[in-house]
């Protein structure tokens, strides 16, 4: 291999990555918490009392759990109706709905 294309392939390598590191910070950015949207195990964090972190919610849709959601679009996404035929949407706070027993 010739010096310049392995130069050529260090500097494309290292483009890549700091390219890429660069656009970690704005994507967080583009993200927001959203509680009451995951399905039972699938949350990002907080999954209330009793519970450690990430795929801890008890049942779907727990209103203390959240996962990371694009921004803006928590309280618009559609969530089948609760049980009791009441809607159920996505919230930026916890929400005390859909806990599971204890």
């Amino acid at each position: 291999m010739s010096t310049n294309i392995k130069t050529f392939a260090i500097l494309g390598a290292v483009a890549a990555a700091v390219s890429g590191f660069a656009g970690t910070p704005a994507a967080a950015q583009e993200q927001e918490k959203c509680f009451g949207v995951s399905l039972a195990g699938k949350n990002d964090c907080a999954a209330g009392p009793g519970t450690t972190c990430a795929g801890t919610s008890k049942v779907d849709y727990q209103g203390n759990a959240w996962t990371l959601v694009t921004k803006g679009s928590c309280t618009e996404m559609e969530l089948p109706a609760m049980a009791n035929g009441d809607d159920r949407h996505g919230s930026l706070t916890a929400l005390d709905r859909d806990l599971p027993s204890t």
